[in-house]
């Protein structure tokens, strides 16, 4: 592909990444006495528990396939 192509590819894609984007959900507010329950009150994703290990993952991932195909181009 030309340049041209990919910058066009690569603005299309960070501008529907921006309109799909949500705003995060705003926390109720309490409207009466007692103490209440803290937070917005929608459960947590699983994925929140692994995010630091995905991170290495993908790092390790893009090291791997750098090397592999620096080797065979080489």
């Amino acid at each position: 592909m030309r340049t041209i192509n990919k910058l066009v590819l690569a603005f299309f894609l960070i501008v529907v990444s921006l309109v799909n984007a949500e705003t995060p959900p705003q926390p109720a507010i309490p409207t009466g006495g007692g103490t209440g329950g803290n937070g917005t009150g929608s459960p947590a994703s699983p994925i929140d528990m692994y995010v630091y290990v995905l991170g290495i993952v993908a790092i390790g991932l893009i090291v791997y396939f750098t090397k592999k195909y620096k080797s065979v181009k080489a």
